[in-house]
């Protein structure tokens, strides 16, 4: 019997949480530790790569994604370690993605063929702005021309490279973004994560905006008006949006953030790394200790999991329409329906529908270009009661 992760599939995503610095903008786990161990994380990684594989097997994994705080600083035997042990625990698809995130200073660039020998074939890059001072500001260590250095190496280095370029910037204007954009564009690259900056609380730009002191942030006009300029440059270099912030040209979609967006199942490890698990066909979600230290010495006791709680047919309904409007091709009434044990309100679809939010056609319901600016909003009101 089909299980409803199938429809998403199977992917392993692998955290590794220390930093050289923390960026005042950062909300996500990431330490910075001037001593790493780099032998005990590889046998943690393992061990709980094991453990996993006992409740998933046969499962057949598409996508491995290394993610931070700042992979790159992993010793490359390390990755390679942690690569190989999927591969003789699991089947892996044959056009098997795995990606690493790096940062591109001059240390990491040196270790990206270490990286490609040990089976990585994807990088995502953070490079998040073209321009020195906005990297200073943003808490960058790296300078513009360190990160087209790195770029270069990466793009000869592996199948694919991704990167990252973060807007609304500080006293940023709408022709500035323009001209970054088209920068990046001009970069032959096939893939680019846009991000409009938030301010989140807990992190060192929430602070200086609570107390007044993060000027130049632009109102959300022009916040509007960068986010459709986003959609229509890269449109027309052939590289429109698959999802809110991400573009891609044909094929190039990355696999393991689909995995999410698609709602499969998903292993997560590492510190305060999010997973969500189907067995015996209901699907739950685990989340495990954020303390490095804490989850290393969990994983002795075999528990680095925090929680994991079962997700109600309402919890599941809610994520998959968290994750599926954010794509362009939008979601499956039908699997929605099945989750919910429901269909989509009526009411809610056809109003949503007259007013230009969002298309329903041959059982999809996707979010149109005017809905994409009010995302929130729209999956508000189609979210069950």
């Amino acid at each position: 019997m089909t299980e409803d992760w199938q429809n998403g599939g199977f992917g392993i995503y692998i955290h590794w949480p220390f930093c050289e610095a923390k960026c005042p903008y950062c909300d996500f786990n990431s330490h910075v530790s001037r001593s790493i161990d780099q032998a005990a994380w590889k046998r943690a990684y393992v061990s709980e790569l094991k453990r996993y594989a006992g409740e998933t097997a046969g499962r057949t994994v598409t996508s491995v994604f290394f993610g931070g705080g700042t992979p790159s600083l992993m010793n490359p035997d390390t990755v390679a370690a942690v690569i190989e042990e999927i591969k003789r625990l699991w089947p892996t698809a044959n056009d098997l993605e795995i990606t690493l995130e790096a940062n591109p200073g001059s240390v990491e660039a040196g270790r990206f063929q270490a990286y490609r020998d040990g089976g990585i074939s994807r990088i995502s890059m953070g490079i998040q702005a073209l321009n020195d001072a906005d990297l200073k500001r943003l808490g960058r260590i790296h300078t513009v021309s360190e990160a087209l250095a790195a770029f270069d190496i990466a793009r000869n280095t592996f199948e694919r490279v991704s990167f990252d370029l973060i807007y609304a910037r500080q006293d940023q204007t709408l022709a500035d973004w323009g001209a970054e954009l088209k920068q990046a564009l001009n970069l032959s690259i096939d893939h680019l994560s846009l991000y409009q900056l938030t301010v989140e609380d807990g992190t060192a730009f929430g602070d200086r905006y609570a107390l007044g002191k993060l000027r130049g942030l632009p109102d959300e006009d022009l916040g509007a008006d960068m986010f459709d300029l986003t959609q229509s440059v890269c449109a027309a270099a052939g590289m429109p949006a698959y999802e809110v912030s991400n573009h891609a040209r044909d094929s190039a979609q990355s696999r393991h953030n689909l995995i999410y967006w698609r709602y499969g199942d998903y292993l997560g490890i590492g510190p305060g790394a999010h997973g969500r698990l189907t067995t015996n066909g209901h699907r739950a979600a685990t989340v495990c200790y954020s303390n490095p230290k804490r989850w290393l010495d969990a994983v002795e006791l075999d528990a680095a999991e925090q929680s994991r709680e079962a997700l109600s047919p309402q919890d599941e309904t809610t994520e998959f329409l968290l994750m599926g409007l954010r794509l362009r091709d939008g979601i499956d009434t039908a699997r929605y329906a099945k989750l919910a044990q429901k269909q989509l309100d009526s009411s809610a679809v056809e109003h949503l529908s007259d007013i230009g939010m969002i298309e329903v056609s041959k059982g999809r319901l996707v979010v149109t270009d005017q809905g994409f600016r009010v995302l929130n909003s729209v999956i508000g009101a189609l979210l069950p009661d």
